[in-house]
């Protein structure tokens, strides 16, 4: 008999892939062992922060709980900031610290130094502080004030990249703001920070936090005003904040009405009814009268048609616009001391731009001419002025002007 081969299994093995079975969350655990070393340290945080740096507990997945220790001294309920009935608790949270900066401070110190050994950490500290700043109805006054002043030292510190949209943006919940609890809070917080930062580092970070232009927005709805902040503000120390508001509210309102009146020069509206419009507007804004005089000639010579090089072109084009324009300057140039303001801002421009440079003695004939300057004025610019800007080359150019109006006078 002939031996046949017995049959075999052809094809390749193929190997099973083992799973990665993920570990079930224990925030708890972890929390117990966090509030284990600051009861071990007695909450001494150079200890702690030399404890956690050497322990192996997973910052990574529990980043939200380590800052809810931290702050509170437990770990709270999933949603709120009510501490969990069960889990252990310590003593050395920063809310249970004092209300006042050199309690506060160590804290943020080694959270900082906590950062930058695990900078993954800080969304979980956006995460964190975003949930307190939008639940600050449910906590004590005094615990609100400990938020503030943490907030405030942290960015005075630079805490390792927190985002002040993080802070501000929450804050904003139509509910806090109503009830005047986003405002106590970021006054606090004012008030903190400018204890060791400038009123320009302040402006950054609310530049930053896009509400540099929305200091109104933290008001409740029936304070929402220039008037209501001012008070606020300055019955709380602030001013420099209320001089910032100002200006810049100012600012604000120049604008719309430089807006307005270039539009209607433009347009080549009846003068009578810029007039009217402009006495509204400066009404309206509380315009100072100085301002309004530079005002004025900003945007009249900025609505003139200059020529790139043609200088005999710039010279004439500018006396036609103020010939043309001389009524509007007329109406608002209601005293003395107004005129003067009015010749100190054409001196200023004429020694800034070269186009209007030998044009001074020029301007001040034609607003002679027109009755927008009185001779007086022009006279007691000429022997004491105190604009220095060209003062002395400007004042050579008008003698020949000056001296005809002298020997006028003597006729008379």
């Amino acid at each position: 008999m002939s031996s046949k081969e017995k049959p075999t299994l052809g094809g390749t093995r193929i190997k099973t892939r083992k799973r990665n079975i993920a570990a079930p969350l224990d925030p708890a655990s972890f929390s117990d062992a966090i509030v284990q070393i600051y009861v071990d340290n007695a909450g001494d945080l150079e200890l702690v922060a030399k404890s956690i740096e050497s322990s192996d507990l997973n910052f990574s997945r529990y980043g939200d709980t380590f800052f809810e220790v931290v702050f509170v001294g437990g770990r709270t309920q999933p949603g709120t900031i009510k501490p969990e009935e069960e889990g252990d608790r310590h003593p050395y949270s920063v809310l249970d610290c004092a209300a006042q900066r050199e309690a506060i401070l160590p804290s943020v110190l080694y959270i900082q130094k906590t950062l930058r050994r695990r900078p993954f950490l800080i969304k979980n500290l956006e995460n964190v502080m975003r949930k307190f700043l939008q639940s600050l109805e449910f906590f004590e006054e005094n615990e609100r004030k400990k938020l503030a002043i943490f907030t405030a030292l942290a960015f005075s510190q630079k805490l390792s990249g927190l985002p002040p949209e993080t802070v501000f943006q929450p804050l904003l919940k139509d509910n806090l703001v109503a009830k005047g609890i986003v405002l106590s809070f970021i006054t606090e917080f004012f008030k903190e920070y400018l204890k060791e930062n400038s009123l320009d580092d302040l402006i950054g970070l609310l530049k930053k936090g896009k509400m540099e232009d929305n200091l109104l927005d933290f008001f409740p709805s029936a304070k929402r005003s220039s008037e209501a902040l001012s008070e606020h503000f300055t019955k709380e120390g602030l001013t420099s904040l209320v001089e910032y508001n100002e200006k810049k509210m100012f600012e604000v309102k120049l604008k719309e009405i430089k807006s307005t009146l270039t539009t209607m020069i433009n347009d080549e509206a009846e003068i009578s009814e810029v007039i009217e419009t402009v006495k509204q507007q400066v009404k309206d804004a509380k315009f100072p009268d100085i301002e309004v005089i530079r005002m004025l000639w900003d945007v009249l010579m900025e609505a003139v048609q200059w020529s790139g090089k043609n200088q005999q072109q710039n010279s004439n084009s500018a006396l036609r616009q103020v010939k043309a324009w001389a009524e509007l300057l007329n109406a608002f140039c209601t005293s003395g001391r107004l005129e003067l303001e009015l010749i100190y801002k054409v001196q200023t421009q004429c020694y800034e731009d070269a186009k209007l440079m030998k044009l001074f003695p020029e301007i001040i004939r034609t607003l002679y001419d027109q009755d927008v300057l009185a001779e007086d004025t022009i006279l007691l610019w000429f022997r004491k002025g105190s604009n220095p800007k060209g003062r002395q080359s400007f004042v050579k150019a008008l003698e020949p002007f000056v001296k005809w109006l002298e020997e006028a006078e003597e006729e008379e």
